[in-house]
């Protein structure tokens, strides 16, 4: 079986906190630059990533950030790691919109196009009698629940790395309810970084 990375919202929005005027590290980012990082390069394996363009429009959501161009719209993977990416503008994957991506470019309405989704999945990932998906970023409980969900949906095993993610609201306890005591079992296989690098030795 061949083992695919893919990163969602790895964005510094999402990765960092501004407080007293600064910008502070969430503790997610240690594990991703002193642990992941280093292992994938010395591995030579790179990551397929999925970012976020939340400019309004985006109606039933209010949120308005990641906008192309800004410092939190960049992506805090590293450029000789990403060997793929896609834009999403909701929280599922499928949802697209015109001008995506594009920050001298007004956005359009988001839409979902299930089959442009599909057709990068199938250059970047490969299919799923040959491919177990590895996803992790931020967050459990939404972005990250919503790109394993419509994977599981396509045939794909997903699989989680458990210090690879974050909740919503940065609690551990109520990741550890998410990843343990919530449905999430059915979605994907919940993996110790431990645990999934023995799957790719």
């Amino acid at each position: 079986m061949k083992y695919e990375f893919i990163v969602v919202d790895a964005q510094n929005y999402f990765f960092y906190k501004k407080k007293d005027g600064k910008y502070i590290q969430k503790p997610l980012i240690n594990f991703f630059q002193k642990i992941l990082f280093p292992y994938l390069k010395k591995k030579g394996i790179k990551l397929n990533e999925i970012i976020s363009d939340y400019r309004q429009p985006r109606p039933g959501d209010s949120g308005n950030m990641c906008h192309p161009g800004d410092w939190g719209y960049e992506s805090v993977i590293p450029m000789e790691l990403r060997k793929s990416q896609w834009i999403k503008c909701m929280n599922s994957p499928i949802w697209v919109r015109d001008n995506i991506g594009l920050k001298n470019k007004k956005p359009g309405l988001p839409y979902p196009d299930s089959k442009r989704f599909g057709r990068w999945i199938d250059k970047n990932i490969g299919g799923t009698k040959k491919v177990s998906p590895i996803i992790f970023g931020l967050t459990i409980d939404c972005c990250v629940l919503s790109t394993i969900q419509e994977f599981r949906w396509r045939g794909y095993k997903p699989i989680v790395i458990k210090e690879a993610v974050a909740h919503s609201n940065g609690s551990e306890k109520d990741k550890e309810a998410v990843l343990e005591k919530s449905a999430i079992s059915w979605w994907a296989n919940v993996l110790s970084w431990k645990d999934v690098k023995k799957l790719l030795n």
